[in-house]
């Protein structure tokens, strides 16, 4: 622990809040939220033998303590996870999926129609949703054009228009789905009740409807009009058939939403559902990895407050099977023991836990696959033992300049992405790719050496004879030539060479463990090529804000670290570039702004 984070410590007060912590390069690297700022904050160093390896790693990390007062623990939840969306901090579950659901919209114009959509724009009109299927989202939609005549054409149904005319009914007319609001033969009032009727499908509340369709059919009735009587009959019928289908409690459960969580140490697995009068209107299933040893209580929180957030949801009452830390304000969590209450709860949790079923037989399924794999890449490269650990070097540089290297690692057949790294060029000047790979190699090996670690059971280098001679030598200067398996891999012929070996070997080009080989050179080679744009971009943008007059290479490199970028620079205020670099260097930048867009 440093000086500056136990000052830090000793000033943090007893009140709920949000902290953030952050590494010696001051990025952002953990949000979380607490009642005790002071009690909270002081257990990560406090109580470090208790903690999992990812936490250590965590505390060893952290350079510097920020926090935000706010009122209450629900505040602190929110504003957690604005942070935790806006700067994604690495050791922070995030809770990312792309997909985008359905949803029903009723459009914003003149005699309205009803129609599916993945885009959520208010100004187009009320959205119902999101579904969690298109299947869901059709039956329903397929239920209300049962119901109700709703026009599904895209005709401009204006007073004007209608008037003079200019359109026709057309087979949905005929065939009795529509009345022909086109040619005038349906009014707009008529047509909007309808619509109104159809709201209260799309929301769910289906007794609404059933409660008027039972009311015209007996007004008709005892009106002697049967025919139209039978009309409503016929749709209580579809009614009843489509509650029986989706209906899995007790009706009178109602406006709720249900959410349970199972986990093991590295996943945790969600199932999120909203339940209207007795039926499920959504579900979702999440499943994320834990980047830390967070209780199921906290993860359950944030992944409730941003999943009802997601879906908009009204609901006050929160069915989970654990007590949530913070269930959000104004939301009453409830953890059922018997009934249809605790029926629901244990449908969730049977979602969740298929969920993890799932996924461990599915990665057991890859695993072995994988594992498969490597037997074969045993065989083709006649290796005393199978190749589980693998790290594989490559260089870039363009014409010579900003030279980098690059390292991937591989285990047990899969991209070990936090063992990945990246090297800058330390000894060697201009283009000597051999240099280069003899430096790189050795320095990731000493390090190993020197830290105790363990190392990879085959080291492969992208290029030919000329790399792999010159890792070899690294090798052999730090006594491990021999104990590490290590080959190269050539682009143009897919060669594989060992050491001492001046004939290449030839791997069948179908073989799995080449294929293997290949996607690791790959990906090597689109690391390093990766790095070495962004060094590149970086550098060229650093020689273009050292042209600025009175702006050296300490003020370059802090409005580099603070905005990451040029545009970022232009877009700045006076004021945020001020806090950087002090106001004269500021006006110095925004003159310099001024001459480049004149």
């Amino acid at each position: 622990m440093t000086q500056a984070v136990r000052e830090q410590l000793a000033s943090l007060p007893d009140e709920p809040g949000i902290y953030r912590f952050y590494n010696k390069d001051h990025v952002l690297i953990y949000v979380g939220k607490a009642k005790n700022l002071k009690k909270r904050v002081s257990s990560y160093f406090l109580r470090q033998a208790t903690y999992h390896r990812k936490t250590e790693k965590l505390v060893s990390e952290i350079a510097a303590i920020e926090f935000t007062l706010v009122s209450s623990e629900f505040d602190a939840l929110l504003m957690e996870n604005n942070f935790i969306k806006q700067y994604q901090p690495k050791y922070n579950i995030l809770l990312k999926d792309d997909k985008t659901f359905p949803y029903l919209c009723i459009l914003r114009e003149r005699f309205p129609r009803i129609i599916s959509t993945r885009k959520y724009l208010p100004q187009q009109g009320e959205y119902f949703g999101p579904y969690s299927s298109v299947q869901s989202m059709k039956s329903v939609l397929e239920l209300v054009r049962k119901l109700y005549s709703i026009r599904t054409c895209n005709l401009l149904l204006s007073e004007s228009n209608i008037s003079k005319g200019k359109f026709k009914v057309c087979l949905e007319y005929h065939l009795g789905n529509c009345k022909g609001p086109c040619v005038g033969y349906q009014g707009e009032a008529s047509y909007l009740e309808e619509i109104a009727q159809a709201r209260y499908v799309l929301k769910g509340n289906l007794s609404e409807v059933e409660g008027y369709f039972h009311a015209q059919m007996l007004a008709l009735s005892n009106a002697l009009q049967f025919e139209q009587a039978e009309k409503f009959r016929h749709k209580l019928e579809l009614l009843e058939r489509f509650q029986a289908k989706s209906t899995v409690v007790n009706r009178k459960l109602t406006d709720i939403d249900v959410i349970t969580i199972v986990s093991t140490d590295e996943k945790a697995y969600v199932n999120f559902m909203q339940v209207k009068e007795g039926a499920i209107v959504y579900s979702r299933d999440l499943e994320f990895s834990k980047k830390l040893d967070e209780s199921d209580g906290d993860i359950l929180s944030l992944v409730a407050h941003q999943l009802r957030t997601e879906v908009r949801s009204p609901h006050t009452i929160l069915y989970s099977n654990l007590p949530l830390t913070t269930p959000g304000e104004g939301i009453e969590n409830v953890i059922p023991q018997i009934g249809d209450k605790r029926r629901l709860i244990d449908l969730s949790l049977k979602n969740a836990l298929y969920q993890k079923v799932k996924g461990e037989a599915l990665r057991e399924t890859q695993t072995t696959r994988n594992l498969k794999v490597l037997e074969v890449l045993q065989k083709d490269l006649r290796l005393q033992r199978m190749p589980r650990i693998i790290e594989c070097f490559d260089n870039s540089n363009f014409q010579g300049s900003n030279p980098v290297a690059s390292m991937v690692r591989f285990v047990d057949g899969k991209p070990h992405k936090a063992g990945y790294r990246h090297f800058n060029i330390r000894t060697v000047e201009g283009p000597n790719d051999f240099a280069s790979m003899k430096e790189i190699v050795g320095r990731r090996y000493k390090r190993l050496a020197d830290e105790g670690e363990h190392f990879p059971d085959l080291i492969l280098v992208d290029g030919g004879k000329g790399q792999l001679s010159s890792a070899v030598e690294a090798l052999q200067e730090l006594g491990l030539y021999g104990k590490i398996p290590i080959a190269g891999i050539a682009k143009k012929l897919e060669e594989i060479y060992y050491p001492d070996d001046p004939l290449p070997m030839h791997i069948h080009k179908k073989s799995p463990g080449l294929m293997l080989i290949q996607q690791i050179r790959d990906e090597a080679h689109r690391f390093a090529i990766t790095f070495h744009r962004k060094k590149r971009s970086h550098s060229s943008l650093h020689t273009e804000l050292n042209d600025i007059p009175g702006i050296g290479p300490a003020a370059v490199t802090a409005l580099l670290a603070r905005f990451k970028s040029l545009k970022k620079i232009q877009e700045a205020t006076p004021d945020q570039l001020a806090e950087v670099v002090g106001k004269s260097k500021a006006s110095k930048v925004i003159d310099w702004q001024q001459k480049r867009e004149a």
